[in-house]
């Protein structure tokens, strides 16, 4: 955890409301906030983010919540906006730290209770479902969901309402006039709410950095509709499993053109399952299977597949490497990529693709045809929102620095008088009174690491990092009774040389070892610690004058 400095950040207090992110300011996922007033706290939204190449073996990360976690007793509850991964996928690794009620719409509570599974899981879990636009109280917070368009349904707003004013918490949002899919946004709530003397729009940036508009579902399914109509084989669209929308766009684009739909993924299935429970997807009952896609003819047939980031463990990416059981793709087949790159994972993504354009398989991204919109707004829409609710503070989040400055300009352009910049663990005192940071609490991220979630900069994933660059070497030295070594040391070295190499390296440090405990006195011959640092030191210089690397080092004594 990065060390910060505490500043009476005990309680919350009676004469202020504050904020606080603990992730996703700063960053793109992850987003975890809180506000504070007389004591309490309420959390809004527990995403996660996707890992990158300094985190190997890790699978999600998810934001440090200690300060949080130790603070339960305070906790009124959890309000989820969406259901999408950034904004509820740390639920099932963190809520047993947190165990406050959580409440969500009906379509965004199944989708937490589907990841949840096991009952054991779920036990003593509180989800409090609401309407669209539903309302309810927490402790010292009134909170209306204010419905908008988003890539998924039952998207919302967050006002939270305080003796200190009322804020208006956006979570992921866009203006669409056609979204194919839910209701449309409640432009009459956010009018009402721009007469209000909003206290703060604490808001999405992660399109800030665009012209213009975000555009609307019905491009793409115009653009869906003339391809599926001219390309006469196989033809796969790679999206995120909680698009619906898109789902709903693919759908409607394929029956035009004769074509059936398959999907491939379990989240896919999943989140397609309980779209349809929830009447967002009556055309559930006509997907094929796999097996029966791949039976259809060649210009039959659309998959939509997870896998659009390039996650390894995904669809896309093992039928891209040609190792999935059911479905395989051939020479002058289709993968459309209907999804935006989110930052890091770029390389992943080149990398399927790359992997399906050696086998002749043609790809289709937003950079060749209008294939996707971003479910984000651009700063049209920004702007378009700050002079309807007129906010007297801007708080930037959900995006990087570049994203958030961005945004904070948008926020002055519609002479928002004041503008702050969050940091995770920043407490921001939004009022009454002019809005400034008042303290900071520790952050940190957590991953999971197979079945354990540890703290990202522990010794172990450090170890982790600098095998990939640098190797291990394991080396046993065997001393007698007398403090003598009866046999050479024994040397194992990994990721360091290769084979052809690796006996004229093990020479030379099996020299470097016994040449460094020869020199050591007696005292020293008697203490293992020692042993174990001064033969360590010799190797590690050794190896850095003939390979430039240090590579891990493991040093055992061994008594005989």
């Amino acid at each position: 955890m990065n060390k910060r400095q505490h500043h009476n950040i005990d309680n919350p207090p009676d004469d202020a409301l504050w904020f606080l992110p603990l992730g996703g300011s700063g960053e793109i996922g992850m987003n975890f906030n809180l506000y504070g007033t007389a004591g309490k706290w309420l959390i809004v939204d527990c995403g996660i983010t996707f890992p990158d190449e300094n985190t190997p073996g890790i699978e999600v990360i998810m934001p440090d919540v200690r300060f949080i976690s130790e603070r339960r007793e305070d906790i009124v509850g959890m309000v989820i906006t969406h259901g999408h991964e950034d904004h509820l996928g740390a639920i099932e690794y963190l809520w047993s730290q947190l165990q406050c009620p959580i409440y969500a719409t009906k379509f965004t509570a199944e989708i937490i209770r589907a990841k949840l599974g096991h009952k054991e899981k779920q036990k003593g879990l509180e989800i409090i479902e609401l309407p669209v636009g539903g309302k309810f109280k927490a402790g010292p917070f009134s909170v209306n969901m204010v419905h908008v368009t988003h890539s998924i349904p039952e998207a919302h707003m967050i006002s939270i309402e305080t003796k200190h004013g009322k804020v208006l918490h956006t979570g992921d949002w866009k203006f669409d006039p056609h979204p194919g899919l839910g209701e449309l946004t409640d432009f009459a709530e956010l009018k009402a709410l721009g007469k209000q003397n909003i206290l703060a729009i604490v808001g999405d940036s992660t399109n800030a950095l665009v012209a213009g508009h975000s555009g609307s579902e019905q491009d793409v399914l115009k653009c869906f509709k003339n391809i599926f109509g001219r390309y006469k084989n196989r033809i796969a669209v790679t999206c995120f499993a909680s698009n619906i929308a898109r789902i709903k766009s693919v759908y409607a684009a394929a029956k035009e053109n004769g074509r059936y739909v398959a999907l491939v993924g379990r989240s896919l299935w999943r989140n397609a399952e309980i779209a349809e429970e929830c009447g967002y997807l009556p055309e559930f009952k006509n997907f094929l299977s796999e097996a029966e896609a791949m039976q259809a003819p060649r210009g039959k047939v659309v998959f939509v597949c997870t896998g659009c980031q390039g996650e390894v463990r995904a669809a896309l990416s093992r039928i891209a490497a040609q190792n999935h059981p059911e479905v395989n793709f051939e020479d002058d087949d289709m993968v459309i990529f209907s999804s935006r790159e989110i930052p890091g994972n770029e390389k992943a993504i080149g990398r399927v693709q790359n992997l399906l354009l050696a086998q002749g398989i043609k790809i289709l991204t937003p950079d060749n045809d209008p294939v996707h919109v971003s479910g984000h707004p651009a700063r049209d829409e920004l702007a378009e929102l700050y002079k309807t609710v007129r906010p007297r503070l801007s708080v930037p989040v959900h995006g990087e620095l570049r994203h958030q400055t961005e945004h904070a300009s948008v926020a002055r352009e519609c002479k928002v008088p004041n503008v702050i910049i969050p940091s995770n663990g920043q407490i921001i005192r939004l009022g009454p009174g002019p809005a400034k940071i008042v303290g900071e609490v520790p952050v940190g991220r957590l991953g999971l690491d197979g079945k354990i979630v540890r703290a990202i900069g522990g010794d172990a994933l450090k170890d982790r990092r600098k095998l990939s660059f640098a190797g291990i070497v394991v080396i046993t030295v065997a001393l007698d009774r007398r403090c003598m070594m009866p046999s050479d040391p024994q040397i194992t070295i990994f990721g360091l040389e290769d084979d052809d190499h690796i006996e004229q390296l093990n020479d030379e440090l099996c020299d470097t070892v016994m040449d460094a405990v020869e020199r050591l006195t007696k005292k020293s011959l008697d203490d293992d610690e020692t042993v174990r640092n001064i033969v360590a030191q010799a190797a590690q210089r050794r190896l850095k004058e003939i390979h430039g690397k240090k590579p891990v080092m493991k040093v055992n004594v061994m008594r005989i």
